[in-house]
């Protein structure tokens, strides 16, 4: 090894370092992948946490005792994502079928202008009887499993409530055992860099939620106005895509502006597509900025890596969860760059005096 020149050297040793780093992170994707029943609500906690924390303090300035103050906001966040719910699914049921109907309609427009002679939905619907004679026998075991998925995602779902909960009461004792668990004199440098995390999840959760819902109000006009079926329902797509950023709006914008190409036609298609894009562009050039101005800001190409690499892991929970991900990530690499530049509190007089 002494042999090599320093330069080869400086490489090898930042690949041994790269190497190590990434079987670690592969060893805690895996493990996070056994242990998602687990992990999952845990994650989803620290997202509501983040998003809930100002509410909480702001009862706790009141004067409101802490368990009561997390009680308080849990039952709001359930009573404001239970009402949401019911209005997005109420949208979507009331109007679901219309959607429906009218993406069906504008892929058989597609498939009768693109498609060759004896192709597109008409063959799937007449072979649908083939179809369900040949896949009938496993759709005892997928009801089973679906049943499943539900009663598990409704665990975790509580689970994830209760700990936004004692995440909500015991934030204090967090940072306090943060600190004790620090070694050295690092507790200071631990607690701040853990803060600045939070404080990045937080402001991204934020300003997302405030964002999102203006697009959704935005975009809702707009296809009101045009006489576009099932409005409310397209909107409420566009609030819950909204947290998936870029990708989201992208998918729901193109969504409506199927539904209005098969049931209003191409002129109203034009401009649906309009209003989409002109939300965008109010979105990126003025509500990113000015609302998120305080949080971590990332280049888009950072973002869609990390939405890419979300969903390679974890599927939508992964897309959803990779970008706040990202931010702390940032913010806590932020803070140990402010904290490497700053100069030492006391230490010896360096500076050059000229004679």
């Amino acid at each position: 090894m002494l042999l090599l020149p320093e330069p080869v050297r400086r490489l090898a040793a930042w690949c041994a370092v790269l190497l190590l780093v990434a079987a670690v992170g592969w060893v805690g994707v895996q493990l996070c992948g056994e242990l998602r029943t687990a992990v999952t609500p845990v994650l989803l906690a620290l997202l509501g946490t983040a998003l809930l924390g100002p509410l909480y303090r702001w009862l706790v300035r009141a004067g409101v005792q802490r368990s009561v103050a997390a009680g308080l906001t849990c039952a709001a966040v359930v009573a404001v994502v239970g009402g949401a719910v019911y209005i997005v699914v109420t949208a979507l049921v009331d109007s679901g079928a219309q959607i429906l109907a009218s993406l069906r309609g504008a892929a058989q427009a597609v498939a009768r202008h693109f498609g060759a002679s004896g192709t597109g939905l008409d063959d799937l619907a007449s072979h649908a009887r083939e179809l369900l004679r040949r896949f009938g026998g496993t759709a005892a075991s997928n009801v089973v499993s679906g049943v499943s998925l539900v009663a598990e995602s409704i665990a975790m779902a509580v689970l994830a409530l209760l700990l936004v909960f004692f995440f909500l009461r015991d934030s204090h004792r967090a940072l306090a055992a943060l600190r004790s668990l620090a070694p050295g004199g690092s507790a200071d440098t631990a607690e701040a860099v853990a803060r600045r995390a939070f404080a990045a999840v937080e402001g991204f959760m934020r300003g997302t939620t405030f964002i999102a819902l203006i697009d959704a109000l935005c975009i809702t006009v707009g296809l009101l106005v045009l006489r576009v079926p099932g409005a409310i329902g397209l909107g409420a797509l566009v609030f819950v895509g909204a947290y998936i950023p870029y990708l989201g709006a992208f998918l729901s914008g193109a969504v409506a502006v199927l539904v209005a190409l098969a049931d209003r036609g191409l002129v109203i298609a034009l401009w649906a597509l309009g209003v989409v894009l002109a939300v965008q562009v109010l979105e990126g050039h003025v509500l990113q900025p000015v609302i998120q101005s305080r949080t971590v800001q990332m280049h888009p190409a950072v973002v869609l890596v990390a939405l890419t690499a979300g969903a390679s892991v974890a599927g939508i929970l992964g897309m959803l969860l990779a970008v706040p991900v990202t931010a702390a990530a940032f913010g806590v690499r932020a803070e140990l760059l402010g904290r490497r530049r700053q100069p030492p509190a006391h230490g010896p007089d360096t500076t050059r005096r000229d004679p």
